[in-house]
């Protein structure tokens, strides 16, 4: 089974719950920490360790799957699909280009200098912080 730990929600977040969840499904298979084969935590598991209602996860399951990256089948449970890291990896980066010159424009257009930018970049690098974890006041 795969391990969840580093994956974490913010339900203040303005992005839904279960995008979130999709979202770091995705991120590990795009980074290979989730493989093909890889059994996610059932349902049930997945939303005691968030914190979250199980009909959350059952909906960001069920849009991975319509996406071909997981596979539910009975008795066995959710698996990594065979073409999901192709998939993952072209989606992601295009998704992360698409956060990064929002996230850019927003602080340029809200005064911040480049080097202001650089350092909350390097900041958040070297803390390690992870997607939807909440933010460390600095």
């Amino acid at each position: 089974m795969a391990d969840i730990k580093p994956y974490s929600i913010n339900i203040d977040s303005p992005i839904a719950v279960f995008v979130q969840i999709e979202n770091q499904i995705q991120f590990a298979i795009a980074s290979k920490r989730l493989k093909p084969g890889d059994t996610l935590p059932s349902v049930r598991e997945m939303a005691t360790m968030l914190g979250v209602n199980p009909n959350t996860v059952t909906k960001a399951y069920r849009d991975l799957e319509i996406m071909h990256l997981v596979r539910t089948r009975r008795g066995v449970g959710v698996t990594v699909a065979e073409k999901a890291t192709a998939i993952c990896s072209e989606m992601t980066v295009s998704m992360i280009e698409n956060h990064l010159i929002d996230a850019v424009a927003e602080c340029t257009s809200a005064g911040l200098s480049g080097a202001e930018i650089r350092k909350i970049v390097s900041q958040t690098i070297e803390d390690g912080t992870t997607p939807y974890q909440i933010a460390k006041r600095r």
